[in-house]
């Protein structure tokens, strides 16, 4: 399932996190349903905000650079989308992870 299709079908959206706030995540995940290739936590912008941000990893820094390339979503949606982030969810800010060789997990950086 995609990322939009998932949002599209808010019943299928399981509560598999306390409420830990928003994240922000790349449109390359949102909108061109790339997977997460890279995640990272830093200190949120406002009390609401987790600090979890969600990259595909083919980001250029042009892209990067265009707040328009990004979504504002709940963090118990990415988990949805991407059960393998469970783990690292509690981690602290400064953490940073990439997708495993494997392609189903992530490691530490």
């Amino acid at each position: 399932m995609t990322f939009k299709e998932l949002i599209e079908n808010p019943d299928t959206i399981k509560p598999l996190i306390k409420p830990m706030g928003f994240c922000i995540l790349s449109c390359k995940i949102f909108d061109e349903s790339e997977q997460i290739g890279y995640m990272y936590r830093e200190r949120g912008a406002e009390d609401e905000d987790s600090g979890w941000r969600f990259l595909s990893g083919t980001e250029t820094e042009e892209y990067t650079d265009d707040d328009d390339n990004y979504k504002v979503v709940d963090v118990n949606i990415v988990a949805n989308f991407e059960p393998a982030i469970l783990s690292h969810l509690q981690s602290k800010f400064g953490s940073e992870f990439e997708r495993s060789n494997d392609g189903q997990s992530f490691v530490k950086m």
